[in-house]
């Protein structure tokens, strides 16, 4: 653990005030912190952005504790590990002697089936809504969230409301099976592949010139009739941060096809913290990207967890007094937080229930303890 972090208590800032001030993840803040874990050819960079931050002490906040704070106990340890612990914790289905015990007719925690399903944040509430407003009049967003944090719900969320209210948008979403930001490890997502695919889903039967500007032109012309023709477009690319900085900044350029004044093509990406930090406007390769893009991160649910769980379980047929009382949830808040640093994301939260109402069945407890929370 780095002296850093007992300064930041001393002087009252907490890890996620430090991770909005230098424009990192809370998670990579954490490593830091924690752990003296540094991203890969950013360390030098990092800690002069948290000298700057916490009013530049010197180096010597990022040395590691002494011999006498080492010796902390055993327990204290552990809660240093707990974001590694919780997001390892392997994903289980509810068994049928769980479902019958606590009277579930069917897992609440399975994926949604209908956007009347979706449990809202105020900033998932203000995500969907962007999103809407994006596809409708056009715009440049980015969504970032952890993994299991709610991205993809909400991806489908908005494809089921163009559906619902026959709203006139064309989605179109590019492939990323395989993708990689690096042509080393995979396949990485250019220019020319999200031409195919709007080409695809704008005008299909279409021949698509080799040609990259007779490409692009084609594109242009595709966009602009079917924008005539009284429809919308939406570019949807998921696992966004894995995108070449390359392919992001050319993104620059499908969302500046107009027709005189109007928009041709709205854009989202989704993809999980490294898609924020690859937007980072002192990159010069994506500033002009960024300065048109605005990026929005789904935060932990924190404060609505009582919400959440009282609306997965109603889904399943009960109620949450039912399944666990006040200490079991408060044991679960404890379970997935630790001063400033949370991980009580949707996936996090399933799986440690999951795993909690399976053993409460065989134990045949009839109802989940903190206790029992705790030891999951």
């Amino acid at each position: 653990m780095l002296k850093l972090k007992t300064l930041l208590k001393d002087r009252g800032m907490t890890q996620s005030a430090l991770a909005r001030k230098i424009k990192m993840s809370p998670a990579t803040v954490a490593q830091i912190c924690n752990h003296a874990i540094w991203p890969k050819k950013r360390e030098k960079e990092l800690k002069k952005q948290i000298l700057k931050a916490v009013g530049n002490c010197g180096e010597e906040v990022f040395e590691k504790e002494g011999r006498a704070k080492k010796k902390a106990p055993v327990e204290k340890q552990k809660e240093n590990h707990l974001e590694e612990d919780i997001m390892l914790l392997r994903k289980q289905a509810i068994n049928p002697a769980a479902k019958r015990a606590f009277n579930l007719v069917r897992d609440p925690f399975d994926e949604c089936r209908n956007s009347e399903e979706v449990f809202l944040t105020p900033d998932s509430r203000y995500v969907r809504e962007s999103l809407r407003q994006v596809a409708r009049h056009g715009g440049f967003i980015a969504l970032v969230g952890e993994s299991g944090s709610g991205k993809s719900t909400l991806r489908r969320d908005l494809t089921g409301w163009v559906e619902r209210e026959s709203e006139p948008v064309i989605i179109i979403e590019p492939y990323v099976l395989g993708m990689e930001e690096d042509e080393n490890k995979g396949k990485t997502l250019k220019s020319g592949h999200i031409a195919e695919a709007i080409l695809s889903a704008v005008a299909p039967g279409q021949h698509v010139p080799r040609s990259s500007e007779a490409r692009f032109r084609q594109v242009h012309k595709a966009l602009r009739e079917s924008h005539r023709a009284g429809n919308r477009h939406l570019l949807v690319i998921e696992e966004a941060h894995g995108i070449p900085l390359a392919t992001l900044k050319h993104l620059k350029r499908f969302f500046e096809l107009e027709d005189g004044f109007s928009k041709l093509l709205g854009i989202v990406l989704i993809g999980q913290s490294e898609l924020g930090q690859k937007l980072d406007e002192r990159n010069p390769v994506v500033r002009e990207v960024v300065q048109r893009c605005e990026v929005v991160t789904l935060r932990p649910l924190d404060a609505d967890l009582q919400g959440y769980l009282k609306h997965r379980f109603a889904l399943s047929g009960t109620t949450l007094k039912k399944v666990m009382n006040d200490a079991a949830v408060e044991a679960l808040r404890n379970k997935l937080s630790r001063g400033n640093y949370s991980v009580l994301y949707p996936l996090a939260v399933h799986n440690v229930l999951t795993a909690a109402l399976n053993e409460a069945a065989s134990l045949g407890v009839p109802q989940l303890t903190a206790d029992l929370i705790a030891g999951v």
